[in-house]
């Protein structure tokens, strides 16, 4: 597991002295599509291949990939998959897009969006409730709804890795096309 993470501020310096420098956004396309850095190019995580990703770079550069996400999870696990297929010249960007906006730095924006996090809390909360309406008004095992949905959230907290996420952020709304993406 890689430890190297840098401040946006720094990576953006490095970018400001000349120096050449590879930032990918492993967010969902709609997020990266909201809002991500200038210069960054995305590979969301559930299509990242290590292998892939580093034949694609710009040349064989020596110089290291920088990875960003919203916050720096997703972008720990990138890095994660990069350095146990062999590659060791990888940093997590401290903070994600969250922390690169904070600090003022340049970014494109694009068609705003509902987080998949959000969606996510929208789609438990209601599936939960039914539950528990379709329990007290139809049948007591419409309980078991909202008992599975509550064993899910809390193996998504234990494992970090959302099934509910993933399906949901396959929906149609949550994808853009190629011409969206520019």
């Amino acid at each position: 597991m890689t430890d190297r993470t840098i401040t946006p501020k720094h990576l953006y310096d490095l970018i400001q002295r000349g120096e050449s420098v590879e930032l990918v956004d492993v967010r969902t396309p709609v997020e990266f599509r909201e809002v991500h850095a200038e210069f960054a190019r995305n590979i969301p995580l559930d299509a990242f291949d290590p292998q892939t990703v580093m034949s694609d770079r710009n040349g064989s550069s020596p110089n290291p990939l920088y990875v960003i996400c919203r916050s720096g999870g997703r972008a720990a696990k990138a890095c994660e998959k990069l350095v146990a297929s062999g590659h060791e010249n990888v940093v997590n960007v401290e903070g994600g897009t969250l922390a690169w906006e904070e600090a003022g730095l340049p970014v494109k924006r694009g068609k705003k969006a509902v987080s998949l996090e959000r969606q996510v809390r929208i789609a438990a909360g209601f599936l939960i409730l039914t539950g528990v309406v379709l329990g007290f008004a139809v049948h007591p095992g419409f309980f078991g709804l909202s008992g599975f949905v509550g064993a899910g959230l809390m193996f998504a907290g234990i494992t970090d890795t959302c099934a509910m996420g993933m399906l949901i952020s396959k929906m149609p709304w949550n994808q853009v096309s190629e011409c969206q993406s520019k």
